[in-house]
């Protein structure tokens, strides 16, 4: 445990407990490769985690981290590590599979949901990965989702904003054809073309566009998609991701499985995440963290 105050960031032991294999298997796997086999680790794996999720959790920069967590650089490198590894993609799918198996339900879907999101960036964000959309006139990136019927996600791909959604569902795709092959349907929005469905048709899924009805007004759920659309709601817990401060785009995704992998986690131990819009301690978990 560490011996600092503890962050409401910080992981609590029963959400450890479910993140700890798989970041131990990690870092015992790149021991393995390295040649300094007697040289014990520098950093406790509980407290970079901590500096990690306090960064998403509370959308700080890295060179503002408190002091009493490891230095921004040991926790940066971390970060980049893991991310050009894999891991966070692989805690995301470990607390997917749990959290479907406890409410009954297999452990791969069979029908999923593909949205995406428009976001302004920061300055630090290259030109060359930022673009305009033009329907929402937001210049800069697009966070292009996939997630499961109850809204777990299960890819993501961070692009230009003036990438097409069909384009970026193409990718998202294959993507999900390939780690996710029990997959037989799939929901998109009107912004998605006729292409993409034959697309989806190749690889043995139903693509289905749903639209709003004609002369609707205000927010109306739209069935089925209204799924994805929470998951976004979701994510904004974590203001990190209230705008795109990554330079790269796959940081960027990162970031994203980093803030559904805490979700996951506080909803398998029945842990709230705290609503600045509401300071009543909630009683009853109505989100997935």
């Amino acid at each position: 445990m560490p011996t600092r105050r503890p962050y409401p960031s910080d992981l609590s032991d029963a959400r450890w407990e479910l993140v700890e294999p798989v970041l131990a298997g990690w870092r015992f796997e790149r021991r393995g490769r390295a040649l300094d086999l007697g040289r014990p680790p520098e950093h406790d794996l509980r407290d970079i985690m901590d500096a990690i999720l306090y960064v998403d959790r509370a959308g700080v920069q890295w060179r503002h981290l408190p002091h009493d967590f490891p230095h921004r650089n040991n926790a940066y490198g971390y970060f980049a590590r893991r991310q050009q590894e894999g891991v966070f993609a692989q805690l995301n799918g470990l607390l997917r599979q749990l959290l479907r198996q406890r409410e009954g339900r297999e452990a791969q879907p069979s029908a999923c949901v593909i949205d995406a999101q428009s976001v302004k960036t920061s300055t630090s964000v290259l030109a060359t990965s930022r673009g305009v959309d033009a329907g929402k006139k937001i210049v800069g990136r697009k966070r292009s989702i996939v997630t499961d019927t109850i809204g777990l996600l299960l890819a993501v791909l961070v692009t230009a904003a003036s990438m097409q959604d069909s384009i970026a569902g193409t990718h998202l795709l294959d993507q999900v054809a390939a780690e996710h092959p029990s997959i037989r349907k799939v929901w998109v929005d009107g912004g998605h073309r006729q292409h993409l469905v034959e697309h989806a048709a190749t690889l043995g899924i139903d693509m289905e566009i749903t639209q709003r009805k004609p002369g609707t007004r205000g927010f109306t759920p739209i069935p089925k998609r209204w799924t994805v659309e929470r998951t976004y709601g979701w994510l904004m817990l974590h203001r990190r991701l209230a705008r795109d401060y990554e330079t790269h785009p796959h940081r960027s995704e990162a970031m994203i499985h980093i803030a559904m992998t805490d979700l996951m986690a506080r909803r398998l131990t029945s842990e709230n995440t705290t609503s600045w819009g509401d300071p009543t301690p909630q009683t009853k978990q109505q989100i997935p963290g």
